[in-house]
């Protein structure tokens, strides 16, 4: 869908592995959710994104915590985008 309304998509190497976040797994094991989530950034940014879309409120906000990227929830982007707003950091997601 993303692609369709435009936007250009990164590949993501190790897509399937959890940032780290996982309910309150950050909160119980937060050594070992740093590391996912370090892990999982890297991935993330090394296709060069403009910014991260996910579809988790929880990883959304994990995921802030380990980039400088913007990272949106994907039916933020779509909406922008469909109503005719300029998309927040748009380009490479």
């Amino acid at each position: 869908m993303l692609a369709e309304a435009g936007f250009t998509l990164t590949q993501v190497p190790d897509s399937h592995l959890c940032c780290g976040s996982a309910g309150t797994y950050s909160i119980l094991q937060p050594e070992l959710s740093a590391r996912l989530l370090s892990d999982k950034v890297a991935a993330l940014e090394q296709g060069g994104p403009d910014l991260i879309a996910t579809a988790n409120i929880g990883c959304q906000t994990h995921l802030r915590s380990g980039t400088s990227l913007p990272v949106r929830h994907w039916i933020e982007l779509l909406d922008a985008r469909m109503g005719g707003r300029p998309v927040p950091t748009e380009g490479r997601i």
